[in-house]
């Protein structure tokens, strides 16, 4: 395949393919790769399915491919540079006028509309097959608590038909879509419809192609559109556990020429139907909220042992060494290998799985190899979204090859992870960034930090930064302490007779502010946990994993404080970690805050609570979580 001339594009993973499926017994399925994100996902859940496949290579395959599935993630403005620079953007508006059936996720779905809002103020033209803008989802929003929420939309989130009909729901084939189900999304932008108006009534011509819609607070947006031979999804199937792989099979298993048929669901077809523009039948949890579920991330941090294997390991307060043992030998607390637990956590459910690696590469990441092989081998059976951290950033090999942080991002995305995380050079980098800003340096952002730079090539909801942070406590002796307190830590001083965590009756009469560490906890720096939230967001960064040096592995439950004080101070996603002991813990923090997802790792380790169990009890208090009734393939 010829790639466009950017850093960002990346060779096309090698995949296996399946065997006992003989070609001719089935319709030539191609996909398209522009060079940006995560395909091998799609790619192993289209092998999981029994389906064989092939990459579009050049301006020909377009003619041999009977189905064409059009994948990415990230920036609409790379994808459709990338289209026409490498000369694909012609052939493949070619391909869907030709009737032949196309599957776009994502970005894929999004390139269909005619421009994107994405580099205001000259938006970027797409396709051009739907004229219809895509517009970025707004952070203010007067119909949830404090009037706001986070972008991107990031999370598990519902949808429901565009089009009610008094016809059988089985008149709809083929059926591509169960109803009732979660799906994976992850995006800023949208196809933004306004739900005052009457879209049956107007000329959009988003009407004939709207097929399912979803909420995320008070704003309506087309989740899917089908239409004749174009179907896409906002949302990522690969991404979706079973219920995505249920909607990949349906795709795949039908005929090339059911799925070009005139379609039955769209305002254009002569049968009765109803524009839908709000939910019908929203579940209980469902009807307040912004429509995400709560997720349940499950954390392995994955290093090396004394033998030199990758274990995964827990630490309590970020010691990873058993205490005491008979010989006397401090090993490397072991809980198993780090592939299976991964397995084991997406079939009980799962919402995300994260692998940080706390050996941090101490040579090279793209040399490391057995950790790419677990982020491989993963991908192979687990179909939610996987984060890795550790060494993301700009290293030089042995040898004195110099290697980016977005080419050690890529290697990882093309391995199968979603997002990456960052770590210790995050501090690093918003130091700077505040420098520049007292010095009067424009531009105050550099362009050149890995966060930068991954979430320019890859979107920023590619990138999460960890944060760990550490209580300081202050002398409140002195009746005026808060007068000598440092001025530009004030936002992130907690008092104790304020304090809200469980821990609250324990910290009357202290106050301490929440100072950020490096080196897994090691080093400390002059940069608060406030600070250090804005600058990350300022520069890029699409999530925030936010650990607690102090509550790690405790069981004392999430530092409800700091979470708030985080929360408060940005509008990306927010998960919280360390001290979950209980369900109670996770119940906590999610009536107590707004973070988006709560992250365990050694209770789930040592199975003393389990996910299921957890989402049990979230139930229970009306907190809405995913569930799904299909088996696991």
């Amino acid at each position: 395949m010829a790639q466009p001339a950017t850093d960002t594009i990346l060779p096309i993973p090698q995949v296996d393919q399946p065997t006992g499926h003989p070609r001719e017994h089935k319709p030539k399925l191609y996909i398209l790769d522009y060079g940006a994100g995560n395909v091998r996902s799609l790619a192993n859940s289209i092998k999981k399915l029994g389906y064989e496949f092939e990459w579009i290579e050049d301006d020909s395959d377009f003619d041999k491919a009977e189905k064409l599935i059009f994948p990415g993630v990230g920036a609409f403005s790379q994808a459709m540079e990338s289209l026409r620079s490498s000369g694909r953007f012609d052939s493949l508006l070619e391909y869907i006028k030709s009737g032949k059936p196309y599957f776009g996720i994502c970005i894929g779905m999004q390139v269909l509309f005619e421009s994107s809002e994405e580099t205001l103020p000259e938006p970027i033209k797409g396709l051009g097959v739907i004229n219809h803008p895509i517009r970025k989802f707004s952070s203010r929003d007067d119909s949830l608590l404090k009037g706001k929420k986070t972008v991107p939309h990031m999370g598990w989130n519902n949808t429901w038909k565009a089009w009610s009909t008094t016809s059988s729901e089985s008149d709809e084939t083929p059926k591509v879509m169960l109803d009732g189900e979660d799906y994976y999304f992850v995006h800023s932008y949208a196809a933004l419809i306004d739900p005052s108006t009457s879209i049956s009534d107007s000329n959009s011509p988003i009407k004939d192609f709207a097929y399912t819609l979803s909420r995320y607070g008070s704003e309506i947006y087309v989740s899917s559109v089908k239409k004749d031979n174009v179907f896409a999804t906002q949302f990522h199937p690969e991404k979706s556990g079973p219920a995505g792989l249920d909607l990949l099979r349906r795709w795949l298993e039908a005929s090339p020429q059911s799925l070009s048929a005139p379609s039955s669901t769209s305002a254009s077809t002569s049968s009765p139907k109803t524009w839908q523009p709000t939910n019908p039948n929203p579940s209980t949890q469902r009807k307040g909220g912004n429509g995400l579920t709560k997720r349940i991330v499950a954390c392995l941090d994955v290093r090396s042992n004394d033998q030199g294997d990758l274990v995964v390991t827990k630490g309590d307060q970020y010691d990873v060494r058993e205490k005491s043992s008979e010989d006397g030998d401090n090993k490397v607390r072991n809980l198993g290998k780090p592939v299976e637990l991964s397995q084991r956590y997406y079939l009980e459910g799962a919402d995300e799985i994260a692998f940080l690696n706390i050996t941090s590469f101490r040579s090279s990441a793209l040399l490391d190899q057995p950790m790419l092989d677990v982020v491989r081998n993963a991908a192979e059976t687990v179909f939610v979204p996987l984060t890795i951290g550790g060494g993301i950033k700009d290293t030089v090999d042995p040898d004195g090859t110099p290697r980016s942080a977005l080419e050690v991002a890529g290697a990882y995305f093309r391995s199968g992870a979603d997002k990456v995380s960052i770590g210790s050079e995050a501090v690093i980098a918003v130091e700077q960034l505040l420098q520049r800003e007292r010095d009067g340096v424009e531009p105050v952002l550099s362009g050149k930090t890995g966060i930068e730079t991954i979430s320019r090539g890859y979107g920023n909801q590619a990138v999460v930064v960890s944060i760990d942070p550490k209580r300081v406590y202050v002398d409140t002796i002195n009746p005026n302490w808060k007068e000598d307190f440092p001025k530009h830590h004030l936002d992130s001083l907690i008092v104790g007779d304020e304090a809200t965590s469980r821990t609250a009756s324990e910290e009357r009469g202290k106050a301490w502010w929440y100072q950020c560490t490096i080196s897994g906890g090691r080093d400390v720096r002059d940069i608060d946990v406030v600070q250090l939230a804005k600058g990350v967001e300022r520069l890029g960064a699409g999530e925030i994993l936010l650990n607690s040096v102090d509550r790690d592995g405790s069981g004392k439950g999430f530092d409800l404080d700091l979470v708030n004080l985080v929360k408060n101070a940005v509008s990306i996603p927010v998960v919280s970690s360390s001290g979950a002991g209980s369900p109670d813990d996770f119940i906590e923090v999610f009536q107590k805050t707004e973070t988006e997802a709560a992250l365990a790792a050694g209770i789930f380790h040592r199975k003393e609570v389990g996910i299921d169990q957890v989402k049990e009890r979230l139930e229970k208090e009306g907190l809405p979580v995913r569930r799904c009734g299909l088996n696991t393939i």
